[in-house]
This record gives structure tokens, C-alpha cells and sequence, in this order.
């Protein structure tokens, strides 16, 4: 990362990156090499296990097909091992929201079995990942962080959002203004409000970085 952008060391800081598949290879390795030379730890997470099915580890892919011969060895795939629900929120100093349509997928919750009891309101509410960036919303000392179309993970929770100052991709503009933010688009297409960092699109996501680690080193010297 470039020194002129005076970003600080977060030694000892924990950082998780929420990710599914569609993701970004480029914004991936950013985040796990700009946050690693910074000297915090890149925790990449997800939602692991679908129904019954709990395996230990699950393989993603990007939203650009593997060509080479080697898939295993690929940029395009990313082994997570950590569960969203083996996890708390308050264990990091920071939770990102990765960008593309990882967050569109991340929104799935089971049906209930008796569909008698199917509740529209509450069923868009109850898929775990929301729920845990949910969470980590009413938690000031972390840091959120939503990329490009990653302000879509809260758009079950409107609340959440309602006031604050916010960019996004324009995919996703519709929902976050109807649930009350304010967009607000600047030359460096990253904005922070508070402890909330967002920014327009994968081409920010170096000072997306920046913006986080200088929010994480204030919020830190205010403890």
C-alpha cells in the first residue's frame, strides 16, 4: 500500500471478512495482504453448512470461472473454515462485508418445516450472516465495513441504516435509500459515518482499507 496514504499499524487487531461465492479474487488478496502488511489477522468467514450438512471446511468460488489447469491452486477459489455461528462478533476489531453478490447469497434462511408459520417479515430476519453483521451494528467498538453491493446484507434491517451516510454501487442504491440513508457520493468514492466505512466499488478498495485501519486505530486510542 502506498506510504503517502499514511495508513496505521494494527498490530494485534482482528479483522473478519464475510465471504461467499461470486467473490472478487482481487478484493480477496487485498484485503488479506493490505490488512496482513498492516499486522492484523484476516479471518475470512461464512455461513459453512446447509440443513444438516456440517462440513469443516467449504470451498467458494469467484464470480470469474477458473481457466487455468490447476483450479486447486487458483485465485478464483477460497477455502473458509471459520462458521459464522462458531464465531462472536465481539471477537474482531473490524467486520467487513465482502462486495459482488455475496451478500445476495448470504441473505438465504431455511424454510420452516410447518409452512403455516411462514412469516415474511421475520423470515427475511432470520438467515444467520444478517443477523451476526446485525449484531456487530449495535456493537460500537467494531468497525463495519460494506463494498460495492455489501450494504445489501442489512437491507432486512432498515433500521440499521436509516440516517446514516452511506455510497454504494448503484446496483444497490434502491434499497439502501429505501431503507432511510443518506447516499452521498464524493471524488474519493469511500465515506466514513461513525463506525460504519463504505465505498463505491472493488476499484476503492485500497483506501476502503485505509479508511478502516485509520478508523480502527481511532477508535482504539479513544479506549
Amino acid at each position: 500500500m502506498p506510504a503517502a496514504l499514511e495508513i496505521p499499524r494494527l498490530d494485534n487487531v482482528r479483522v473478519a471478512v464475510i465471504v461467499e461465492h461470486k467473490f472478487i479474487p482481487e478484493e480477496i488478496e487485498a484485503y488479506r495482504s493490505g490488512f496482513g502488511l498492516l499486522g492484523a489477522q484476516v479471518d475470512f468467514v461464512s455461513r459453512i453448512w446447509y440443513g444438516d450438512y456440517k462440513p469443516e471446511s467449504v470451498t467458494f468460488y469467484s464470480d470469474v470461472d477458473p481457466l487455468d489447469s490447476a483450479p486447486w491452486e487458483s485465485p478464483h477459489r477460497l477455502d473458509v473454515r471459520r462458521g459464522i455461528t462458531t464465531i462472536r462478533e465481539d471477537e474482531y476489531d473490524a467486520v467487513i462485508m465482502a462486495a459482488n453478490y455475496t451478500s445476495i447469497r448470504l441473505r438465504y434462511a431455511d424454510l420452516p418445516e410447518d409452512l403455516s408459520q411462514f412469516n415474511a417479515r421475520e423470515q427475511v430476519r432470520a438467515a444467520p450472516v444478517p443477523q451476526f453483521f446485525a449484531r456487530a451494528m449495535g456493537n460500537d467498538r467494531i468497525v463495519k465495513g460494506a463494498l460495492c453491493h455489501g450494504l445489501w446484507i442489512l437491507a432486512a434491517y432498515p433500521e440499521l441504516l436509516h440516517g446514516r451516510r452511506v455510497i454504494c454501487n448503484q446496483v444497490v442504491m434502491a434499497d439502501i435509500l429505501n431503507c432511510g440513508a443518506e447516499i452521498v457520493m464524493n471524488a474519493d468514492r469511500v465515506l466514513t459515518d461513525g463506525n460504519l466505512v463504505t465505498a463505491y466499488s472493488k476499484h476503492e478498495v485500497v483506501p476502503f482499507i485505509a479508511a478502516i485501519a485509520q478508523r480502527i486505530a481511532t477508535l482504539r486510542s479513544a479506549q
